[in-house]
């Protein structure tokens, strides 16, 4: 297949592909939003990452909206605690995953073993066994359906505070159980046989280590598309140590399963799985407007994103208000291969209320911008399943006269 791209040698046989900055952007936009279905962004992305705040929908709900027409908030768990097609478990954080990985995730899990057999055997082995015990006789339990609230650990802490709720997480983040539903986003936990689906849950385990590291690695690329080595430690959990990635993204290139890339003037070097190399000739699709998740891949590698779109994004939910730049929960507004705005909002008693925008650095709301964001306005209150929208009086006028439908 013949680019448009220069591409040239850079020893042995690996090839090293240079794009400019809009091909890699458009490349991004084709990849994540060409719209799909749920079980298509699955797929496409191998994770979704889940945070339990839920403002306007939770990040899965967020990163499903922007990729699958239709969408609405919650629509995700039929895929998941019906369908089985996908589970929860640890990856780059919490996060959803195809039910598939499950035997390849073994040495996620054996790595939270010790904190595991720490937190439970050494300081509750009785209290652990117990809840196996009635998980067993009554099926799927959560935190509530046990008297046990002594409070334990630090306040905020991930694991909870009781400490019923922190042994299931043990238990949870190491494989002894596994989410089987959720209830207004509490898990309730079942024995992982009795989850997974018998195809995947009686596959042998993936036990060597440099083929572990080779696939996860692999997996890290499929989510963002585009990516840097040296993007930030998180996108890196579970992944090894820096020794260890460089040896694995060294192996998948020469397997041929990821390529080598430059774009612009840096010198950075990004990777992209090879078999996308496709999408860089697929015709770009007409500009649409999309609210993006905080926690969408697309956005993981932080200083990519601002390298490549010019947008610094930083998620301020956690910050004191007095901290905040912009607000709790914005949402990072994109039309075609530009940001343009950021958004804070909120769904309360069926309202969807639009409390700020901010327009971009030379940003002009043209016509057609505009048209784009009430067909994006409308979709949204669509997913959330808003009775009305409400734009308070501080946002910009032709702001308030598109987003109010």
């Amino acid at each position: 297949m013949v680019y448009s791209k220069h591409c040239g040698h850079t020893g042995g046989h690996e090839l090293m592909l240079t794009l400019s900055h809009a091909e890699a952007r458009r490349f991004l936009i084709t990849y994540h939003f060409t719209p799909t279905d749920v079980p298509g962004v699955f797929e496409r992305l191998g994770t979704v990452q889940y945070d339990p705040l839920n403002p306007v929908g939770r990040n899965p709900d967020l990163v499903l909206q922007a990729r699958v027409p239709g969408y609405q908030v919650d629509d995700w768990q039929t895929t998941a605690y019906t369908d089985r097609i996908v589970y929860d478990a640890w990856d780059k954080m919490a996060c959803l995953v195809p039910v598939g990985d499950w035997p390849m995730r073994a040495a996620i899990r054996a790595m939270y073993r010790p904190y595991h057999d720490r937190e439970i055997m050494e300081t509750a082995p009785d209290a652990a066994a117990k809840i196996l015990a009635a998980i067993d006789a009554q099926g799927p339990m959560s935190s509530l359906e046990f008297e046990d609230r002594e409070r334990y650990g630090e306040k905020g802490s991930w694991y909870g505070q009781t400490r019923t709720k922190r042994l299931l997480r043990a238990m949870w983040v190491c494989g002894e159980l596994v989410t089987h539903h959720r209830k207004n986003g509490r898990h309730y936990y079942d024995r992982p046989e009795r989850v997974i689906p018998t195809q995947h849950y009686s596959i042998p385990f993936l036990e060597d280590q440099e083929a572990y590291h080779r696939w996860i690695i692999a997996r890290r690329f499929q989510a963002v598309g585009l990516l840097r080595p040296q993007a930030e430690a998180a996108i890196w959990s579970a992944c090894g140590d820096s020794a260890v990635r460089k040896l694995a993204i060294a192996q998948l290139v020469e397997e041929g399963t990821l390529t080598p890339v430059t774009i612009g003037e840096r010198h950075w070097t990004y990777y992209m799985p090879t078999n996308l190399l496709p999408l860089l000739d697929a015709a770009p699709s007409g500009p649409r407007a999309i609210f993006l998740a905080p926690l969408d891949s697309f956005l993981w590698d932080r200083k990519g994103v601002q390298y490549l779109f010019n947008f610094d994004y930083t998620w301020e939910v956690y910050k004191p208000a007095a901290q905040r730049r912009w607000g709790y929960y914005v949402l990072p507004v994109l039309y075609g291969d530009r940001f343009v705005a950021r958004l804070d909002s909120r769904l309360e008693n069926g309202i969807w209320t639009i409390t700020r925008w901010w327009w971009e650095p030379e940003v002009m709301p043209t016509a057609d911008l505009l048209d784009a964001l009430r067909g994006a306005a409308s979709n949204f209150a669509r997913y959330l399943r808003a009775s009305s929208v409400r734009v308070e009086a501080g946002v910009a006028q032709e702001v308030r006269q598109a987003m109010a439908i």
